[in-house]
């Protein structure tokens, strides 16, 4: 069976469980007293934004991320391999991969930065990840083949760097078991079940702690990629986490826990709660299934219908905004352009998914 716990420096995480982006050491609109208040269990912070703001000088100068965050719990980062995937692949002015690593200018800065397999290793570990990922190369499903095939050699040789150098830091700084971060290799090969195979066996033989799902999940329909997320969960041993990078859809979610993974971070839930767009169960005791949408539902705040509602979003739900605010009054703060729209909006939204995944059981990696 996967794991149903993993155990980190700053505390145990019962998995399944979704981490919502603080990409910039936050989660936009909410604290870290919010977060926990809405049973967030840990969140995943991005290095390739950290380093350039507020810089790795500042983060280390206030004590880390949990402490300048004042976050006490887990901090997942994320190397920057989708990031730079983002920014390089899709204008090629802003840098470039070799096989060294990331040289990138961000839109209107004049200063370069580099991110080699090596210095991504020791900004998380400077910054005190509990989990540490290893810098890969990202690709959309759809891109071609040529491309796929070097994202996968060139994923394999930083995973190969990424671990002699975080095993050099681990001796370096003598920490014991309980105070040592894990370290994840990432899986790329598109759409390819053969670079998939290829990549996994030559991960496992490096050897990780946990490994990642790498690569966008959505395809050019935006439907999950279940078919190569199922397959690349099968080719690592159950005992091994896996982390779904990406997925935040409740409805994928559920899909990818049937496959056993038991990690999730994405924006979206949290931009969605912004946006207007609130999730409910459609029954207080809703059972979540991958077959069927029966379970879910989405509560647009904007509509006209919820002016004069004197409902909670979800009347069933535990959380601060449905405990204390009708949805005529969320929709109110939303036409007012109010800030405490965004607050109680994402409380919610991050209460739903902590509440989704708690309802989950683990499943083997073969679906059943």
């Amino acid at each position: 069976m996967p794991p149903t716990t993993l155990s980190l420096p700053h505390g145990a995480l019962r998995l399944p469980t979704f981490l919502p982006d603080a990409t910039l050491g936050v989660v936009r609109a909410v604290d870290s007293v919010d977060l926990i208040h809405c049973g967030v269990q840990a969140v995943v912070m991005n290095i390739f934004h950290l380093m350039q703001r507020p810089g790795s000088s500042t983060v280390q100068a206030l004590g880390g991320l949990h402490k300048m965050c004042g976050w006490p719990h887990p901090i997942i980062t994320d190397s920057g391999g989708f990031q730079a995937y983002s920014l390089i692949r899709q204008n090629a002015k802003y840098g470039k991969l070799t096989d060294d690593g990331i040289v990138f200018k961000p839109d209107g800065s004049s200063r370069k930065f580099q991110l080699t397999p090596e210095k991504c290793v020791q900004l998380q570990v400077a910054y005190g990840a509990d989990v540490v990922m290893c810098l890969d190369d990202c690709t959309h499903v759809d891109d071609s083949p040529a491309a796929q095939v070097e994202s996968v050699r060139r994923t394999i040789a930083w995973a190969r760097r990424c671990r002699r150098e975080f095993d050099r830091l681990m001796a370096q700084k003598r920490l014991d078991a309980a105070e040592r971060p894990l370290l994840f290799g990432v899986i790329q090969g598109g759409g390819s079940p053969d670079l998939r195979r290829q990549c996994a066996e030559a991960l496992l033989e490096i050897g990780f702690e946990g490994y990642g799902y790498g690569g966008w999940p959505l395809d050019s329909e935006g439907e999950l990629v279940a078919d190569m997320l199922g397959l690349t969960r099968q080719l690592v041993p159950p005992s091994y986490p896996m982390h779904a990078l990406g997925v935040g859809h409740p409805v994928n979610i559920t899909a990818c826990v049937g496959m056993g993974y038991g990690l999730f971070d994405s924006a979206l839930p949290t931009r969605d709660a912004r946006r207007g767009r609130l999730y409910t169960f459609t029954e207080p005791s809703a059972r979540p299934s991958a077959t069927s949408r029966d379970w879910f539902r989405f509560v647009y705040i904007t509509d006209d219908k919820q002016i004069k509602s004197n409902q909670p979003v979800a009347p069933a739900c535990d959380c601060l905004t449905c405990r204390h605010y009708t949805r005529g009054y969320l929709h109110h703060l939303f036409q007012s352009n109010e800030a405490a729209f965004q607050r109680l909006a994402t409380i919610h939204n991050l209460r739903f998914m902590a509440q989704l995944t708690a309802r989950l059981p683990r499943s083997e990696p073969n679906g059943t």
